[in-house]
């Protein structure tokens, strides 16, 4: 028996082959201005709490994507846990957002929310989720998420995709930890910027089994 998922059918799996391509054509470290960052300055503004949004603006049209592998991976995690509610920090053009909206979609509904403070790189992903049929199911929050994902959050959060400026996962998990379903899982993508996060998720006795998982991915749980 064949089994198709929204994943890798047409309209998703087209618009993503399609997205995928134009992300790694564009990468931002073909940037000059981004190039001269390499070494200690890149370093720190990854690091930064006060320079993030002059760093990330800089970036504003570049895609940021989640690679394939981890795209797929957030998929695989939606589904396996039968996530309804979930919280992305860190919209860019939306491809994490469509492998979880998807995911989502198979899960029989729910709702995604992400947080994106770059109003352009929100309409794109808007546009690309009307492309995939999914704008349905997601909720985009325009501005810094510190705001935007400190209120209107829903009872029981399942899953938690941390992507956006790697300073502040901290404070992120801060204002989604209180909503964390027993059993929530929390992806966080090159987490080793944020020492005091992976200090937090993987200190004992701190509420969360975690581990790194692949080359820049850590996979925490949130224990009941």
């Amino acid at each position: 028996m064949t089994t198709s998922t929204t994943l890798t059918t047409a309209p998703v799996g087209p618009l993503l082959d399609r997205l995928f391509e134009d992300a790694s054509a564009r990468s931002p470290m073909n940037d000059p201005a981004l190039i001269a960052l390499a070494g200690g300055d890149h370093e720190r503004l990854m690091r930064s709490k006060t320079d993030y949004l002059d760093f990330y603006g800089h970036l504003k049209d570049y895609p940021l994507a989640v690679s394939r592998e981890t795209g797929v991976l957030l998929y695989m995690l939606a589904r396996s846990a039968k996530a309804r509610t979930i919280v992305e920090f860190g919209t860019s053009f939306g491809l994490s957002t469509l492998h979880l909206a998807a995911a989502v979609r198979d899960n029989g509904g729910g709702l995604v929310i992400t947080s994106e403070f770059e109003p352009s790189k929100a309409e794109r992903a808007r546009r690309n989720l009307k492309d995939g049929g999914l704008i349905d199911l997601v909720e985009i929050r325009e501005g810094d998420a510190l705001q935007t994902l400190a209120v209107d959050l829903p009872e029981g959060i399942d899953l938690v995709l941390l992507d956006g400026a790697k300073a502040l996962y901290g404070d992120i998990l801060d204002r989604l930890e209180s909503r964390l379903r027993p059993g929530a899982l929390i992806v966080a993508d090159n987490a080793d910027y944020c020492p005091e996060y992976l200090d937090r998720v993987r200190a004992p006795g701190g509420g969360y089994l975690s581990v790194p998982f692949a080359e820049d991915v850590e996979l925490s749980m949130r224990l009941g």
